[in-house]
C-alpha cells in the first residue's frame, strides 16, 4: 500500500501505473462488453442447467434465438425452457427436487414452455402442445440471415422462406387444426458440427413479464459423454429499445443523479473555500468523491444509451465508465476508512492497526471492482459469470465489514480517553459523533447491500429501476450526512483539539 502523508495532510493512493495495469488486465479478461444482442459459445460444458438469459418484455417486444452447433450425446434428454415470472430471481419451478429434470414434466404449467430436442425424428417438440394465452406462441422460421448465420445448401432452413411472425401471431384464429398438429414438431438441421434451429416469439399485452431462457441436459446413465457444446445467439428487444423493461428509465435516471452529486460537490467546495482555516486534506479527498461519482454515473448513462439504441455499448465509453467506477469505489472506501480512523482530525499518523486495515480493504475493494467489471462484460450463461458473481458478493461484504473496524477502535479509544483525562466534555462530544458515524455507515451498508436487493427481487419486473433509485439516493444521503457531520467549522467537536492534545500526539509520533 502506498504510504500516507505523515503530517496528516497527505493522501493515500496506489500509484497510477498499478491502476493502469490492473484495468488493462481486466479489460483483456472481459472481452466484449455486455450487450442485448448476445452471442454465447460453450465448449465441453458439464452443467445440466444453464441460465442463458433473463429479459423483461413489454407489449410488442420480441426475442429471436438462433441455436447453432449443439453437440451432445443423443442418449441425453436435451431441451430449452422459457419461463415467465412477474419479478426477478424467482423461477416457477424452483421447488422441484434436485434430481428432477424439468424436461420430464408431464403436468401443464401455464408459466413454462418446453422445447424438447427429439433425436429420433430430428425435430424440436413444444410442450405443452396446447397454446396458452399466458405465454407467447413460439414460431420456428428461417431468419438466420438476421444474425449472420449461413444456411447449409439443401437444408430445410435454406428451402424454407422467412416467415412473417408478427402476421402469424396476430391471426391465430385462422390456423386450422391440421396446421396446429403439424406445428407441434419442427425439424432441425443436422449438419456437421452439431444441430441447428431457430425460433422467435413476440409479446402481446396479456403476456408482458420477465422471461428467462434456460438450456437443460438430463443425464442418462447409458450416455457415453456428459459434455456438450453450444453456440447460441439471442436478440431481445422492446419497442424502441434493446433494454429490458426495468432498465429503460436508467439512462435518464443516471444523468439526473449525476447532476445531484455534481451540485453537492460544488456546494462542498464552496464551503471549503469559505472555511479555509479549518480545512484538512481529507476534506479535499471528500470533495473529490461526489465529482468522481457524478462522472461515473454520466458514463454509465452513455453506456446504457448506446445499448438501448443499438443493442451493444461503444467500447470506448464502456472503458471510461469502468475506469471511473474503479476510482469511485476505491475512493469511497478509502475516505470512509480514513474518517473512521480519525486521521488528520484526532491524530496525524496512522497506527499499525489502521495500516493493516488499509492493506486489507484496498486489495479487497480492487478485487470487488474487478469482479463487477468481469460480470458486466461476460455473458450470463458462462461458468465465469456465476463464479465472479459469488466472489463479488463475498468480497463486497468483507470490505463493508472491514471498514467498520477503524470506527469501532476510535469509539473505544474515545471512551477510554473520556474516563481517564480531564477533557471529558470534548472527548464525549467526539464519542457521540463517532457513534453517529458508525450508525450511518452501518445503515448505508445494510440498505445498499441487503434491503435494496430484496426490493429488486420483490417489485414487478417493470419497476426494477427502483432498486437503482434507492441505491443512488442512499449514497447521496450518506455523502450529505457525512459532509455535515465532519464539515470544517470551529464549533465542530470533531475538530476541537487543544494544544495539549497536539503536544501529546507529537510525542507519540516521535
Amino acid at each position: 500500500m502506498a504510504a500516507c502523508g505523515g503530517d496528516g495532510r497527505g493522501s493515500c493512493f496506489l500509484p497510477s501505473s498499478r491502476w493502469a495495469l490492473l484495468l488493462s488486465a481486466v479489460l483483456l479478461w472481459g472481452g466484449a462488453a455486455r450487450a442485448r444482442v448476445h452471442h454465447l459459445v460453450l465448449k465441453n460444458d458439464v452443467r445440466q442447467k444453464v441460465h442463458l438469459n433473463t429479459f423483461g418484455f413489454f407489449k410488442d417486444g420480441s426475442m429471436m434465438v438462433n441455436v447453432r452447433n449443439l453437440s451432445v450425446d443423443r442418449n441425453h434428454l436435451v431441451g430449452f425452457t422459457l419461463d415467465r415470472t412477474r419479478n426477478d430471481g424467482f423461477s416457477t419451478y424452483l421447488d422441484e427436487k434436485l434430481d428432477y429434470c424439468i424436461l420430464n414434466r408431464t403436468s401443464h404449467d401455464v408459466s413454462i414452455k418446453i422445447l424438447l430436442v427429439n433425436f429420433t425424428d430430428y425435430s424440436v417438440k413444444i410442450k405443452p402442445k396446447v397454446e396458452t394465452p399466458q405465454l407467447p406462441k413460439i414460431v420456428f422460421a428461417n431468419w438466420t440471415a438476421h444474425l449472420g448465420a449461413t444456411p447449409v445448401k439443401g437444408s430445410p432452413a435454406e428451402e424454407q422462406p422467412l416467415q412473417d411472425t408478427e402476421t402469424k401471431q396476430a391471426t391465430p384464429k385462422m390456423v386450422t387444426a391440421t396446421q396446429v398438429a403439424a406445428e407441434e414438431s419442427h425439424p432441425f438441421q443436422n449438419i456437421t458440427g452439431g444441430l441447428s434451429f431457430q425460433f422467435l416469439f413476440s409479446i402481446s399485452e396479456s403476456q408482458e413479464g420477465l422471461y428467462s431462457l434456460y438450456f437443460h441436459k438430463c443425464v442418462n446413465k447409458n450416455a457415453l459423454s456428459e459434455l456438450f457444446s453450444l453456440d447460441i445467439e439471442i436478440q431481445e428487444k422492446n419497442p424502441g429499445s434493446y433494454l429490458s423493461a426495468g432498465e429503460i428509465p436508467l439512462p435518464k435516471l443516471y444523468v439526473s443523479m449525476a447532476l445531484f452529486f455534481f451540485l453537492s460537490g460544488v456546494v462542498w467546495v464552496h464551503l471549503l473555500r469559505k472555511r479555509r482555516a479549518d480545512v484538512f486534506k481529507i476534506h479535499w479527498l471528500m470533495a473529490a468523491l461526489p465529482f468522481t461519482k457524478s462522472l461515473s454515473l454520466v458514463f454509465h448513462a452513455i453506456d446504457y444509451h448506446y445499448i438501448s439504441t443499438q443493442g451493444f455499448p461503444i467500447e470506448g465509453w464502456a472503458v471510461v465508465y469502468y475506469i471511473t467506477h474503479l476510482l469511485k469505489g476505491a475512493l469511497l472506501f478509502i475516505t470512509i476508512a480514513l474518517i473512521g480512523t480519525g486521521w488528520a482530525f484526532v491524530k496525524h499518523i496512522l497506527s499499525d492497526k489502521d495500516k493493516k486495515i488499509f492493506m486489507i480493504v484496498i486489495p479487497l475493494q480492487v478485487l470487488a471492482n474487478v469482479a463487477y467489471i468481469i460480470i458486466e462484460s461476460t455473458e450470463e450463461g458462462t461458468t465465469e459469470y456465476s463464479l465472479w458473481k459469488e466472489i463479488l458478493f463475498l468480497v463486497d461484504l468483507l470490505c463493508c465489514g472491514a471498514i467498520l473496524f477503524p470506527v469501532v477502535w476510535s469509539i473505544r479509544h474515545l471512551q477510554e480517553a473520556s474516563a481517564t483525562d480531564g477533557k471529558a466534555a470534548i472527548n464525549l462530544a467526539k464519542l457521540k459523533l463517532f457513534r453517529h458515524y458508525y450508525v450511518m455507515v452501518v445503515c448505508y451498508i445494510y440498505f445498499t447491500r441487503i434491503i435494496a436487493i430484496f426490493i429488486r427481487f420483490a417489485v414487478p419486473f417493470q419497476w426494477k429501476w427502483l432498486y437503482q433509485v434507492l441505491d443512488e439516493m442512499a449514497t447521496l444521503v450518506f455523502f450529505i450526512l457525512t459532509g455535515y457531520k465532519f464539515r470544517p467549522a470551529s464549533d465542530n467537536p470533531y475538530l476541537q483539539l487543544s494544544q495539549d492534545d497536539e503536544d501529546d500526539l507529537d510525542m507519540e509520533a516521535v
